[in-house]
């Protein structure tokens, strides 16, 4: 059970990072592939039809067909990230405007935590123990902003 990451480029590796270290923070099997929906759409192809895993985590800019192209070759669940790029929301908008029938979830423009939990999340459908990570893992973050918040009026208040 896990997630199987696919980076359009070798250069999104940088960004994709922060989405690996989640989900090894919530014991989330992973594995990772470079490969290309125009250069190489074979290996993309090879790559969907051979995982195990559950869902998949698709990282792409620009025309960012590599989420679409994934989802066409599969049923299970396709989570896009839009990276940034020069010209901005070019994958944002790519990947939201999917065809009728060939659906992909998609977070936003470089927000690759976002797209790792709803991955995470997908599994926990199955899997209470993740269930029970998600939540620690939000009690951590309400715990940090109050924390901030604390610290923030002690130095506003002073």
């Amino acid at each position: 059970m896990g997630v199987c990451v696919i980076l359009g480029s070798k250069s999104d590796f940088d960004k994709a990072k922060r989405a690996l270290s989640v989900l090894n923070e919530l014991g989330v099997n992973y594995d990772v592939h470079v490969a290309s929906a125009h250069r190489t759409p074979d290996l993309v192809e090879k790559i969907v039809r051979e995982t195990n895993h559950e869902v998949f985590l698709i990282f792409a800019g620009l025309s960012a067909a590599l989420p679409g192209f994934v989802a066409s070759l599969t049923e299970k669940p396709v989570i896009g990230v839009p990276l940034s790029s020069n010209v901005p929301f070019d994958s944002l908008l790519s990947m939201v405007q999917m065809p009728k029938g060939v659906p992909i979830a998609v977070v936003g423009v470089d927000n690759v935590v976002n797209g790792a939990l709803m991955c995470v999340e997908i599994l926990a459908l199955k899997n209470t123990k993740l269930v029970k990570r998600i939540q620690d893992y939000r009690k951590k973050m309400r715990e940090k902003v109050l924390k901030d918040n604390e610290e923030v009026r002690a130095n506003v208040q002073s």
